[in-house]
């Protein structure tokens, strides 16, 4: 008889994008991402973090300040490195991400195919960028689906 102590998809799959958040360097924000094909095959995973060959002690990662003085233009958000690691095309693909994404990364979800978001949180519901990254979603056709993973603790 087989085991019926395992997780669910969904909770594996957030699971990764959680562990994948733990790579960030941000000090107040961290954020991952992992995408899986329609076949159930994680084909592309990232975190918030400075481009490639970019030192994390040369860089900023203040909230506040001048904007040049702050993280913002600087850091590149979870759900893009995911995308730009992907190994494969990403139509019709999902997406878990531990932040509901913002309205640039939504873009660029749904110029990648992705169809479906998974998110942990949405704790920017309700500003201009969430807003602008549903009324895109809905416009595409991207169903972004809350899922209450708070059993995964790594």
């Amino acid at each position: 008889m087989k085991s019926n102590d395992y997780i669910s998809w969904n909770d594996y799959f957030m699971g990764v994008a959680k562990l994948s958040s733990k790579r960030s360097k941000d000090p107040s924000t961290k954020v991952g991402a992992c995408i899986v094909n329609t076949k159930k095959r994680i084909v592309g995973i990232g975190y918030n973090g400075l481009p490639c060959g970019c030192s994390d002690d040369e860089f900023p990662w203040n909230r506040e300040g001048d904007f040049l003085d702050t993280k913002y233009p600087y850091v590149v958000h979870a759900e893009p490195n995911a995308i730009l690691n992907s190994t494969e095309k990403l139509d019709d693909a999902s997406m878990y991400v531990t932040l509901f994404p913002c309205n640039e990364c939504a873009k660029l979800i749904i110029q990648s195919g992705i169809k479906t978001i998974y998110y942990a949180s949405d704790k920017y519901d309700g500003s201009d960028s969430n807003l602008a990254s549903k009324k895109l979603f809905d416009a595409a056709g991207v169903k972004y689906i809350n899922l209450d993973s708070k059993e995964i603790i790594l």
